[in-house]
């Protein structure tokens, strides 16, 4: 395998999104991550090579290293990849040689830029463009996180973590929202704007900067982006002064809801979602506003909204048995909880609701613990599982029991570990409940482990 490009982590959403690119264009690619998963076997099956565990000689060969954020020097590949002379490379280190002839769609935020990726992704495809993408979760519709696609168009997912969006120089920028996130590595909401800044520094000269209005954050932006086009999106009737504006939105049954997208005050087309929640009319009309940058008809790029059946882990239902229904949703910061708790609220009005909620890395936690404290006014019980560590160790003295406490809820409970969890829930739950799981971690074994019992308790009733 001369020449072929080695992952580390390979089957982290990121760098299993760029093999496969890479792939679909007739690369030769290996690598490694700690277990197996769903994403590495599919790219097993399309031609990788895929190694479980780490080990010096998964190098041998390889032209260059490509490496997860999460992967760090002491890893025994970095290191003999080092010795060997072979580049080691961060995604934002490679983008650039990846995406060097496309037109670059770029959708950033704090949160909605993987469903509003996705969005763009199905509507460029939908109108035939044939576009190629990186998303940060795999679209129903497109049955994948990525392709090479075939044409110019090229829409990526500008993930802010490890500064990964600064490897991109696009000729459309897309940002949801700027509200200060991963405190681990941007300590101040300053750090975090000013990375925004750099990103909007990125767009080519004769670029478009495309922000929703309706968040001070992305506001602020555009203010600072003064050289750019810049374009506004939003549904906020304070705002009602944006390029882009959503107009009569209505709540549909068992649905999302309906609009109408105007630009410049005059009619652009009508639009009926199939996902929950108003934040997707925003993340939705940022979309159809890229299809009329683009000049392509917005009609037609607003039925294939309508089609739009949203990505894993973002409001998936995972399905219902015993009368419980199971959502998975990927919120782990404050403001990602309460959209996605009214979204659960207007999709099932009648339905008590459950929020279960792991939390996120512990400087994430203690950093907007007093947001996630009121953050589930719209449900009915709470339950909190231990946190999701991922890249950090526990601090000394930390207490999330304690911290529980002070949620702003009359029914909330603690349990220290998913199993514990599972446990109390199944116990508790009835039927007509709907569990609203929300996590970036690992507590999707939670919904199996729930929906796997209450199937089995409906075969023996």
């Amino acid at each position: 395998m001369k020449g072929y490009t080695h992952f580390i982590g390979i089957g982290g959403t990121g760098l299993s999104a760029i093999a496969r690119v890479l792939l679909e264009r007739g690369e030769q690619v290996s690598g490694s991550d700690r277990q197996d998963s769903a994403l590495a076997q599919g790219l097993r099956q399309a031609g990788a090579l895929v190694h479980i565990g780490h080990a010096a000689g998964h190098v041998n060969g390889a032209a260059r290293v490509i490496r997860s954020s999460a992967v760090g020097e002491d890893n025994v590949e970095v290191q003999a990849a080092r010795t060997k002379g072979i580049p080691v490379l961060k995604r934002s280190d490679f983008l650039g040689e990846l995406l060097a002839d496309q037109q670059v769609i770029a959708v950033a935020g704090s949160h909605g830029k993987t469903t509003t990726t996705a969005m763009i992704a199905w509507m460029l495809t939908a109108l035939n463009q044939k576009p190629g993408f990186i998303l940060g979760s795999i679209a129903q519709n497109l049955k994948a996180n990525a392709s090479a696609g075939a044409g110019r168009l090229f829409v990526i997912e500008a993930d802010e973590y490890d500064y990964m969006f600064l490897g991109l120089a696009p000729h459309l920028a897309l940002v949801t929202n700027v509200e200060h996130d991963h405190p681990d590595l941007f300590r101040t909401p300053e750090d975090f704007q000013q990375a925004f800044r750099s990103f909007a520094d990125r767009i080519q000269p004769d670029g478009v900067l495309l922000a929703c209005s309706d968040d001070q954050g992305a506001r602020d932006l555009m203010a600072y982006a003064q050289g750019k086009v810049r374009e506004t999106y939003g549904y906020a009737y304070s705002h009602k002064d944006a390029d882009y504006f959503a107009d009569k939105i209505q709540p549909e049954d068992v649905q999302g809801f309906s609009f109408q997208a105007l630009r410049g005050g005059k009619p652009l087309a009508e639009v009926s979602l199939q996902v929950p929640g108003l934040h997707n009319v925003a993340n939705a009309l940022g979309a159809l506003a890229v299809a009329d940058q683009l000049g392509l008809d917005v009609e037609e790029a607003a039925m294939a909204l309508g089609d739009f059946r949203g990505t894993q882990r973002r409001f998936e239902l995972r399905g219902e048995a015993g009368g419980v229904a199971i959502v998975d949703d990927y919120a782990h910061h404050p403001t990602e909880i309460r959209s996605t708790l009214a979204a659960a609220r207007a999709r099932y009005p009648q339905r008590r609701l459950w929020a279960v909620w792991q939390p996120h890395t512990y400087s994430r936690t203690l950093a907007f613990w007093d947001d996630y404290a009121a953050a589930f006014s719209e449900v009915d019980r709470v339950v909190v599982t231990g946190v999701y560590a991922a890249r950090e160790q526990q601090p000394d003295n930390f207490d999330l029991g304690e911290l529980v406490n002070s949620i702003k809820h009359e029914d909330k409970h603690f349990s220290h570990n998913l199993e514990e969890a599972g446990d109390f829930l199944l116990n508790e739950i009835k039927k007509g409940d709907v569990m609203i799981v929300m996590s970036a971690g690992d507590a999707t074994d939670l919904s199996q482990r729930l929906l796997t019992e209450l199937e089995k308790q409906v075969r023996h009733a």
